[in-house]
Protein backbone atom coordinates (compact mmCIF):
# COMPACT_ATOMS: atom_id res chain seq x y z
CA UNK A 1 0.00 0.00 0.00
CA UNK A 2 1.44 3.12 -0.85
CA UNK A 3 -0.05 5.60 1.82
CA UNK A 4 -2.42 7.54 0.12
CA UNK A 5 -6.36 6.24 -1.36
CA UNK A 6 -6.56 5.94 -4.73
CA UNK A 7 -8.79 8.66 -6.87
CA UNK A 8 -11.71 7.19 -9.33
CA UNK A 9 -13.44 9.49 -11.76
CA UNK A 10 -16.91 8.34 -12.27
CA UNK A 11 -17.31 8.23 -15.95
CA UNK A 12 -19.86 9.18 -17.83
CA UNK A 13 -23.00 8.66 -15.34
CA UNK A 14 -25.21 6.94 -17.99
CA UNK A 15 -23.12 4.26 -18.47
CA UNK A 16 -21.93 0.89 -16.40
CA UNK A 17 -19.41 3.36 -14.53
CA UNK A 18 -21.27 3.71 -11.38
CA UNK A 19 -22.16 -0.07 -11.41
CA UNK A 20 -18.61 -1.28 -11.59
CA UNK A 21 -17.24 1.35 -9.18
CA UNK A 22 -19.99 -0.21 -6.64
CA UNK A 23 -18.96 -3.56 -7.20
CA UNK A 24 -14.97 -2.72 -7.41
CA UNK A 25 -15.62 -1.70 -3.92
CA UNK A 26 -17.68 -5.01 -2.84
CA UNK A 27 -14.57 -6.48 -4.02
CA UNK A 28 -12.48 -4.67 -2.88
CA UNK A 29 -13.88 -3.44 0.49
CA UNK A 30 -11.30 -5.31 2.74
CA UNK A 31 -7.94 -4.97 0.55
CA UNK A 32 -5.40 -2.72 2.26
CA UNK A 33 -5.73 0.17 -1.19
CA UNK A 34 -7.77 2.36 -0.24
CA UNK A 35 -9.74 4.69 -2.67
CA UNK A 36 -12.75 6.87 -3.49
CA UNK A 37 -14.87 8.60 -6.61
CA UNK A 38 -14.87 12.31 -7.27
CA UNK A 39 -18.30 13.34 -7.61
CA UNK A 40 -21.29 12.15 -8.71
CA UNK A 41 -22.73 11.24 -4.85
CA UNK A 42 -26.46 11.58 -5.71
CA UNK A 43 -25.79 9.00 -9.33
CA UNK A 44 -24.14 6.28 -7.10
CA UNK A 45 -26.55 6.71 -4.52
CA UNK A 46 -29.20 5.96 -7.27
CA UNK A 47 -27.35 3.08 -8.70
CA UNK A 48 -26.43 1.68 -5.16
CA UNK A 49 -30.13 1.44 -4.05
CA UNK A 50 -31.17 0.04 -7.02
CA UNK A 51 -28.83 -2.98 -6.78
CA UNK A 52 -29.25 -3.07 -3.37
CA UNK A 53 -25.85 -1.13 -2.16
CA UNK A 54 -27.43 2.14 -1.53
CA UNK A 55 -26.03 1.80 1.77
CA UNK A 56 -22.42 1.39 1.20
CA UNK A 57 -22.22 5.27 -0.22
CA UNK A 58 -20.40 7.41 1.87
CA UNK A 59 -20.43 11.64 1.43
CA UNK A 60 -16.77 12.75 2.27
CA UNK A 61 -15.79 16.32 2.30
CA UNK A 62 -11.77 16.20 1.43
CA UNK A 63 -10.09 13.41 0.09
CA UNK A 64 -8.00 13.04 3.71
CA UNK A 65 -11.04 11.27 4.88
CA UNK A 66 -11.23 8.22 2.35
CA UNK A 67 -8.86 5.98 4.27
CA UNK A 68 -10.61 5.71 7.30
CA UNK A 69 -14.34 5.83 5.17
CA UNK A 70 -13.22 3.03 3.06
CA UNK A 71 -13.75 0.68 5.96
CA UNK A 72 -17.55 1.27 5.86
CA UNK A 73 -18.48 2.19 2.74
CA UNK A 74 -17.10 3.67 -0.56
CA UNK A 75 -15.89 6.97 0.04
CA UNK A 76 -17.37 9.83 -2.82
CA UNK A 77 -15.95 13.44 -2.61
CA UNK A 78 -19.16 15.63 -2.38
CA UNK A 79 -19.37 18.03 -5.50
CA UNK A 80 -20.34 18.08 -9.10
CA UNK A 81 -23.41 15.46 -9.26
CA UNK A 82 -26.16 14.64 -11.81
CA UNK A 83 -29.60 12.78 -12.05
CA UNK A 84 -29.60 8.52 -12.57
CA UNK A 85 -30.22 7.62 -15.67
CA UNK A 86 -28.73 4.86 -16.97
CA UNK A 87 -28.42 4.14 -20.77
CA UNK A 88 -29.63 7.62 -21.74
CA UNK A 89 -26.19 10.08 -21.89
CA UNK A 90 -27.02 13.93 -21.85
CA UNK A 91 -24.87 16.55 -21.48
CA UNK A 92 -25.37 17.05 -17.39
CA UNK A 93 -23.94 13.56 -17.60
CA UNK A 94 -20.63 14.66 -19.75
CA UNK A 95 -20.27 17.68 -17.46
CA UNK A 96 -20.16 15.44 -14.31
CA UNK A 97 -17.51 13.35 -16.04
CA UNK A 98 -15.17 15.62 -17.38
CA UNK A 99 -15.05 17.30 -13.85
CA UNK A 100 -14.78 14.23 -11.98
CA UNK A 101 -11.46 13.43 -14.42
CA UNK A 102 -10.10 17.07 -14.24
CA UNK A 103 -10.32 16.77 -10.18
CA UNK A 104 -8.98 13.22 -9.73
CA UNK A 105 -6.26 14.08 -11.27
CA UNK A 106 -5.67 17.57 -9.28
CA UNK A 107 -6.30 15.31 -6.39
CA UNK A 108 -3.07 13.33 -7.48
CA UNK A 109 -1.03 16.54 -8.56
CA UNK A 110 -1.91 17.79 -4.99
CA UNK A 111 -0.65 14.88 -3.28
CA UNK A 112 -4.13 13.84 -1.90
CA UNK A 113 -4.28 10.76 -4.35
CA UNK A 114 -1.68 8.33 -5.07
CA UNK A 115 -3.23 7.31 -7.94
CA UNK A 116 -6.29 8.04 -10.52
CA UNK A 117 -8.68 5.43 -12.31
CA UNK A 118 -10.86 6.41 -14.82
CA UNK A 119 -14.03 4.90 -15.30
CA UNK A 120 -15.34 4.92 -19.10
CA UNK A 121 -16.39 8.17 -20.78
CA UNK A 122 -18.27 8.43 -23.92
CA UNK A 123 -15.69 10.78 -26.39
CA UNK A 124 -18.69 11.64 -28.76
CA UNK A 125 -20.65 13.56 -25.67
CA UNK A 126 -17.60 15.17 -23.95
CA UNK A 127 -17.23 16.60 -27.79
CA UNK A 128 -20.51 18.29 -27.34
CA UNK A 129 -19.77 19.88 -24.11
CA UNK A 130 -16.29 20.96 -26.03
CA UNK A 131 -13.83 18.64 -24.73
CA UNK A 132 -11.49 18.79 -27.76
CA UNK A 133 -9.42 15.90 -26.82
CA UNK A 134 -9.01 12.72 -28.90
CA UNK A 135 -9.83 11.21 -25.02
CA UNK A 136 -8.45 10.80 -21.32
CA UNK A 137 -4.86 10.33 -22.26
CA UNK A 138 -4.31 13.08 -24.68
CA UNK A 139 -6.02 15.31 -21.83
CA UNK A 140 -3.70 13.62 -19.18
CA UNK A 141 -0.79 14.55 -21.08
CA UNK A 142 -1.83 17.99 -21.55
CA UNK A 143 -2.83 18.34 -17.67
CA UNK A 144 0.87 17.28 -16.86
CA UNK A 145 2.65 19.76 -19.43
CA UNK A 146 3.23 16.58 -21.51
CA UNK A 147 3.25 16.18 -25.39
CA UNK A 148 0.56 13.83 -27.08
CA UNK A 149 3.27 11.51 -27.70
CA UNK A 150 4.76 11.28 -24.41
CA UNK A 151 1.62 9.95 -22.84
CA UNK A 152 2.18 6.05 -23.78
CA UNK A 153 -1.03 4.02 -24.00
CA UNK A 154 -0.45 0.36 -22.88
CA UNK A 155 -3.01 -2.29 -22.54
CA UNK A 156 -2.01 -5.06 -19.92
CA UNK A 157 -3.45 -8.44 -18.29
CA UNK A 158 -2.61 -11.01 -16.38
CA UNK A 159 -0.48 -12.43 -18.90
CA UNK A 160 -0.33 -9.93 -21.35
CA UNK A 161 0.85 -6.26 -22.15
CA UNK A 162 0.41 -4.61 -25.47
CA UNK A 163 1.07 -0.72 -26.61
CA UNK A 164 -0.26 0.44 -29.31
CA UNK A 165 2.44 2.94 -31.77
CA UNK A 166 -0.20 4.50 -33.58
CA UNK A 167 -3.58 4.98 -31.84
CA UNK A 168 -6.57 7.38 -33.07
CA UNK A 169 -6.11 7.70 -36.71
CA UNK A 170 -7.85 6.03 -39.59
CA UNK A 171 -5.48 2.37 -40.94
CA UNK A 172 -5.16 3.93 -43.87
CA UNK A 173 -2.89 6.43 -42.00
CA UNK A 174 -1.12 4.70 -39.54
CA UNK A 175 1.86 3.48 -41.93
CA UNK A 176 2.99 7.07 -42.98
CA UNK A 177 3.17 8.11 -39.21
CA UNK A 178 5.40 5.37 -38.30
CA UNK A 179 8.79 6.16 -38.00
CA UNK A 180 11.87 4.84 -36.39
CA UNK A 181 12.27 8.17 -33.96
CA UNK A 182 8.73 6.77 -32.90
CA UNK A 183 9.48 3.85 -32.17
CA UNK A 184 12.65 4.56 -30.69
CA UNK A 185 10.64 7.40 -28.33
CA UNK A 186 7.48 5.31 -27.28
CA UNK A 187 9.84 1.81 -26.72
CA UNK A 188 11.93 4.54 -24.52
CA UNK A 189 8.79 5.31 -22.19
CA UNK A 190 7.68 1.80 -21.55
CA UNK A 191 11.14 0.18 -20.61
CA UNK A 192 11.34 3.15 -18.51
CA UNK A 193 8.13 2.49 -16.95
CA UNK A 194 8.23 -1.53 -16.52
CA UNK A 195 10.99 -0.92 -14.35
CA UNK A 196 9.49 2.13 -12.48
CA UNK A 197 6.10 0.80 -12.15
CA UNK A 198 6.09 -2.34 -12.56
CA UNK A 199 9.46 -3.72 -11.20
CA UNK A 200 10.32 -5.48 -14.27
CA UNK A 201 14.40 -4.80 -14.30
CA UNK A 202 15.11 -6.36 -17.56
CA UNK A 203 12.34 -5.05 -20.13
CA UNK A 204 12.00 -7.44 -23.23
CA UNK A 205 10.09 -5.54 -25.48
CA UNK A 206 8.91 -7.33 -28.40
CA UNK A 207 8.33 -4.77 -31.60
CA UNK A 208 5.67 -5.91 -34.01
CA UNK A 209 5.97 -5.99 -38.07
CA UNK A 210 3.18 -3.89 -39.93
CA UNK A 211 3.25 -6.07 -43.04
CA UNK A 212 1.51 -9.47 -43.54
CA UNK A 213 4.48 -11.72 -42.47
CA UNK A 214 6.76 -8.98 -41.85
CA UNK A 215 7.14 -7.64 -45.05
CA UNK A 216 8.32 -10.93 -46.47
CA UNK A 217 11.80 -9.72 -46.97
CA UNK A 218 10.38 -6.80 -49.17
CA UNK A 219 7.98 -8.74 -50.99
CA UNK A 220 4.44 -7.39 -49.15
CA UNK A 221 6.61 -4.28 -47.58
CA UNK A 222 9.47 -2.63 -46.85
CA UNK A 223 8.56 -0.89 -43.65
CA UNK A 224 10.22 -3.71 -41.89
CA UNK A 225 13.85 -3.42 -43.42
CA UNK A 226 13.83 0.57 -43.74
CA UNK A 227 12.05 1.74 -40.66
CA UNK A 228 11.22 -0.85 -38.00
CA UNK A 229 14.50 -3.12 -37.90
CA UNK A 230 16.83 -0.10 -37.47
CA UNK A 231 14.88 0.95 -35.03
CA UNK A 232 15.05 -2.15 -33.20
CA UNK A 233 18.82 -1.98 -33.79
CA UNK A 234 19.35 1.30 -32.19
CA UNK A 235 17.08 0.41 -29.14
CA UNK A 236 19.76 -2.25 -28.54
CA UNK A 237 22.30 0.38 -28.70
CA UNK A 238 20.88 2.25 -25.78
CA UNK A 239 20.60 -1.28 -23.89
CA UNK A 240 16.86 -1.49 -24.34
CA UNK A 241 15.90 -5.68 -24.70
CA UNK A 242 14.08 -4.84 -27.90
CA UNK A 243 13.79 -7.68 -30.58
CA UNK A 244 11.99 -8.11 -34.11
CA UNK A 245 10.32 -7.13 -36.27
CA UNK A 246 8.00 -10.45 -34.92
CA UNK A 247 5.04 -11.11 -37.54
CA UNK A 248 2.03 -10.07 -35.75
CA UNK A 249 0.06 -13.29 -36.78
CA UNK A 250 3.31 -15.00 -34.60
CA UNK A 251 3.27 -12.25 -31.92
CA UNK A 252 0.18 -13.73 -30.06
CA UNK A 253 0.71 -17.21 -30.53
CA UNK A 254 0.38 -19.18 -26.83
CA UNK A 255 4.11 -20.27 -27.59
CA UNK A 256 5.34 -16.21 -28.12
CA UNK A 257 3.64 -14.61 -25.57
CA UNK A 258 5.96 -15.90 -22.78
CA UNK A 259 9.16 -14.36 -24.43
CA UNK A 260 8.61 -10.67 -23.96
CA UNK A 261 7.11 -8.19 -21.14
CA UNK A 262 5.33 -5.38 -23.73
CA UNK A 263 4.55 -6.22 -27.21
CA UNK A 264 4.61 -3.01 -29.65
CA UNK A 265 2.50 -2.95 -32.35
CA UNK A 266 1.95 -0.84 -35.25
CA UNK A 267 -1.52 0.05 -34.95
CA UNK A 268 -4.54 0.01 -32.81
CA UNK A 269 -6.05 -2.94 -33.55
CA UNK A 270 -2.75 -4.80 -33.83
CA UNK A 271 -2.36 -4.03 -30.06
CA UNK A 272 -5.92 -4.04 -28.72
CA UNK A 273 -7.92 -7.10 -30.54
CA UNK A 274 -5.68 -9.53 -28.50
CA UNK A 275 -5.76 -7.70 -25.23
CA UNK A 276 -9.92 -7.82 -25.59
CA UNK A 277 -9.70 -11.55 -27.12
CA UNK A 278 -7.68 -12.84 -24.44
CA UNK A 279 -8.03 -10.89 -20.88
CA UNK A 280 -11.14 -9.09 -21.64
CA UNK A 281 -12.62 -8.86 -18.28
CA UNK A 282 -9.50 -8.27 -16.33
CA UNK A 283 -7.89 -5.85 -19.49
CA UNK A 284 -6.24 -2.27 -18.08
CA UNK A 285 -5.72 0.73 -19.44
CA UNK A 286 -2.37 2.06 -18.24
CA UNK A 287 -1.15 5.46 -19.43
CA UNK A 288 2.72 5.60 -19.22
CA UNK A 289 5.22 8.31 -19.17
CA UNK A 290 2.90 10.49 -17.15
CA UNK A 291 4.42 11.93 -14.04
CA UNK A 292 1.21 10.74 -11.78
CA UNK A 293 -0.36 6.65 -12.38
CA UNK A 294 -3.43 6.01 -14.39
CA UNK A 295 -5.61 3.10 -14.80
CA UNK A 296 -8.60 2.47 -17.04
CA UNK A 297 -10.93 -0.24 -17.28
CA UNK A 298 -9.80 -1.67 -21.40
CA UNK A 299 -13.82 -1.21 -21.97
CA UNK A 300 -16.06 1.71 -23.12
CA UNK A 301 -19.32 3.03 -21.64
CA UNK A 302 -21.70 -0.04 -22.72
CA UNK A 303 -24.76 2.46 -22.74
CA UNK A 304 -26.75 -0.74 -23.96
CA UNK A 305 -26.49 -2.36 -20.80
CA UNK A 306 -26.06 0.15 -18.17
CA UNK A 307 -28.61 -0.72 -15.58
CA UNK A 308 -29.53 -4.13 -16.30
CA UNK A 309 -27.15 -5.55 -13.91
CA UNK A 310 -25.51 -7.31 -16.50
CA UNK A 311 -22.10 -4.94 -16.20
CA UNK A 312 -18.84 -6.96 -15.13
CA UNK A 313 -16.59 -5.09 -12.73
CA UNK A 314 -13.88 -7.24 -13.40
CA UNK A 315 -11.50 -5.06 -15.24
CA UNK A 316 -12.58 -1.96 -13.00
CA UNK A 317 -11.36 -4.35 -9.86
CA UNK A 318 -7.97 -5.10 -12.05
CA UNK A 319 -7.21 -1.51 -13.02
CA UNK A 320 -7.49 -0.26 -8.86
CA UNK A 321 -5.76 -3.33 -7.98
CA UNK A 322 -2.75 -1.70 -10.74
CA UNK A 323 -2.38 1.23 -9.61
CA UNK A 324 -2.51 0.66 -5.91
CA UNK A 325 0.59 -1.70 -7.45
CA UNK A 326 2.01 0.71 -9.49
CA UNK A 327 2.45 3.37 -6.64
CA UNK A 328 3.48 1.38 -4.35
CA UNK A 329 6.34 0.22 -6.88
CA UNK A 330 6.97 3.93 -7.44
CA UNK A 331 6.98 4.71 -3.72
CA UNK A 332 9.96 1.73 -3.08
CA UNK A 333 11.82 2.90 -6.60
CA UNK A 334 11.71 6.88 -4.44
CA UNK A 335 13.26 5.14 -1.46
Amino acid sequence: MSGLPLAVSIGDPAGIGPEIILGAYQHLKSAEQPFFVVGGFDVLRACGEASGAGDKVIAIGEAGEATEAFGEGLPVLVGADAIYTPGKPDDEGAALALHSLAESVRAVLLGNASGVVTAPVSKSQLAKIGFDFPGQTEFLASVCGLAPEDAVMMLAGPTLRTVPLTVHVALAQAPSLISQELIEHKAAIVDAALKRDFGITSPRLAISGLNPHSGENGQFGDEETRIIAPAIEALKAKGIGAFGPVPGDALFTPIMRPSYDAALCMYHDQALIPIKALEFDQGVNVTLGLPIIRTSPDHGTAFDIAGTGKADAGAMIAAIRMAGEMAEARAKNAD
